[in-house]
């Protein structure tokens, strides 16, 4: 199983109509199957995801955030994880506005 705890995620690939960038930092805490994150950078003044992960360790999650300006976002999330040469993880993530427009989109994001 994979454990998220104290693990620090960055993006390296965004679909257009999402918020996070390089420069968003994801903090990743996980007691049991449960998974919690802060983050924040570049369009993000601040978000928290919660979610809960599986024996393979996918994530399914539900994330809120404020955006630079001054809105709420809120959306769901399914990532499942690729063990990198280097030991690193790296999640392939497909997402949903749950507010907003209600898009769809597609991100990677890699442990530093």
């Amino acid at each position: 199983m994979f454990n998220y705890n104290n693990k620090s995620f960055r993006p390296v690939s965004n679909s257009e109509n999402g918020e996070t960038s390089a420069d968003t930092v994801f903090h990743y805490q996980q007691t049991g199957n449960i998974l919690t994150s802060e983050y924040a950078g570049g369009q993000i003044k601040v978000g928290h995801l919660i979610g809960l992960v599986d024996k393979n360790g996918v994530i399914d999650m539900r994330y809120h955030q404020v955006n630079e300006n001054n809105e709420i976002m809120t959306g769901i999330c399914r990532s499942v994880p690729e063990l990198l040469p280097n030991g690193k993880i790296r999640l392939h993530e497909t997402w949903q506005w749950t507010s907003g427009d209600y898009s769809k989109g597609h991100s990677v994001i890699e442990e530093e």
